[in-house]
């Protein structure tokens, strides 16, 4: 309890931080933490994977830059504990405009570790203005195949009683899928 307290007072202090930078700066940046996915969803044309995703720790920020950054710890499929099939994912933002949401922009891929562990840091092309911005992470690799037409199995927004627990992470996975030595 007392992690995720200090958790939220960084997110809030960021959160802070950002709003008075883009209040006098004019910029745009978004913070959110992510959650996993449930069957059934579609956002802007993109369904959701076929089971329950969890996700133990996950944020993202894009500013009007273009800079996308994600951070997912803990992307885990709760029946098996496991990726599944999943070996890659990408990033993918979605605006909203008058005709509703619409993918706007998708990032490379990077790998998922085998503990559900991903950082995506990229530079993609946002609209301006992009309303109501939602993050998806989206699964772009299937055994280590490529697949641009995967669906999403985590998002931005919140979940009641979300477990963010960083000292079960132990993964040595350096955000593109090399493992690193402790020595």
């Amino acid at each position: 309890m007392k992690r995720f307290a200090i958790a939220t007072a960084v997110l809030a202090g960021l959160l802070t931080a950002g709003f008075a930078v883009g209040t006098h700066a004019d910029a745009f940046v978004f913070i959110s933490p992510m959650v996993g996915s449930n069957p059934g969803l579609s956002i802007a044309g993109v369904a959701s994977g076929g089971a329950p995703w969890t996700v133990r720790h996950g944020v993202v920020v894009l500013d009007d830059n273009g800079g996308l950054n994600a951070d997912v710890r803990g992307l885990l499929l709760p029946s098996t504990g496991t990726t599944g099939p999943v070996t890659q994912v990408a990033a993918v933002v979605v605006c909203t405009g008058a005709t509703g949401p619409a993918v706007a922009a998708t990032s490379k891929s990077v790998n998922l570790s085998s503990k559900g562990n991903a950082k995506i840091h990229d530079k993609v092309t946002v609209p301006s203005p992009c309303f109501a911005p939602t993050i998806l992470i989206r699964a772009s690799g299937i055994n280590n195949t490529p697949t641009a037409a995967g669906p999403f199995i985590a998002l931005t927004g919140t979940a009641k009683d979300a477990n963010d627990n960083d000292a079960q992470d132990n993964d040595n996975n350096d955000g593109h899928g090399h493992e690193l030595n402790d020595n």
